[in-house]
């Protein structure tokens, strides 16, 4: 049996950065003039700013572990990318929701050990909110930098037809491959994947599916962690695995987060 890791130094950073992060982001966010046509693949100033307060304040504390990151910044230039120890952020994720003003993105922080998930912050800063866990430790929410944590834990729904399906906001007319698959009774649209998979932590959701072609370690890195302590399931849609630092950290078998119980019948409605 391998020694449990004690995490504390880690989870109390990734905290605290997060925190910082989110505040520098809802700072901007509070005097940003809206994009009301935003694209999907839209990067602002502030995307950049949360990631190098984020990058410059992970490398300070942890300078020989690897950080991979989604924007192109001079701190990520200087540091390895793939190592045993790597931390994996998305300074803004839904930067399309930031940028629109909905208020939907969250700043993501995520940890590595061999591969592994272990450690993973999720901070909402529109709503002050943060989802966080770390293995072995459970899954916990906070609203505040000094609010009172709470344990995170998935539903009890235990059939998809009860269950409800959170997912990016699908083109008006055109419904979604889970939404065809499943018929879920509820549908909860949203930006951001760090969002949707807390959302499934706290049991305020059942499935995420994730259907894009390709993405990136970044979208979901730290939100896996934070399903799987809640007591959730995370594979991709075929029920496989999830692999981390593969070549441009893509992600090319999708993604699928469920409360656990219907996990099975969700993926095989989904290759059905």
């Amino acid at each position: 049996m391998k020694p449990r890791l004690n995490l504390s130094a880690e989870l109390a950073a990734a905290l605290d950065i997060a925190d910082r992060a989110g505040e520098l982001v809802r700072r901007e966010y509070q005097n940003f003039v809206a994009i009301p046509d935003a694209p999907a693949d839209i990067s602002t100033h502030v995307d950049r700013a949360s990631q190098e307060l984020i990058l410059t304040s992970l490398h300070q504390r942890f300078p020989q572990d690897a950080i991979c990151a989604e924007e192109k910044t001079s701190t990520l230039e200087t540091v390895p990318h793939i190592g045993p120890r790597a931390w994996v952020v998305d300074p803004i994720d839904g930067t399309r929701g930031f940028a629109r003003k909905t208020g939907q993105f969250s700043v993501m922080i995520g940890f590595l050990v061999e591969g592994r998930p272990v450690l993973g912050v999720v901070m909402e800063p529109a709503q002050d909110l943060t989802t966080f866990a770390w293995l072995g430790g459970g899954c916990w929410w906070k609203v505040g930098t000094e609010g009172t944590a709470s344990r995170s834990r998935v539903s009890q729904r235990a059939t998809v037809s009860e269950g409800v399906l959170v997912q990016s906001w699908a083109k008006p007319g055109l419904p979604s491959r889970p939404v065809v698959a499943l018929a879920p009774p509820k549908v909860i649209e949203t930006y951001s994947g760090g969002v949707k998979l807390a959302m499934v932590a706290r049991g305020e959701a059942d499935i995420y599916a994730n259907t894009y072609e390709t993405f990136r370690d970044w979208d979901i890195c730290a939100g896996h962690i934070l399903v799987t302590e809640a007591g959730g399931r995370v594979t991709d849609l075929a029920g496989a695995e999830i692999t981390y630092q593969a070549p441009d950290f893509a992600q090319s078998r999708g993604l699928l987060a469920t409360n656990g119980r219907i996990h099975d019948e969700v993926v095989k409605r989904l290759g059905s």
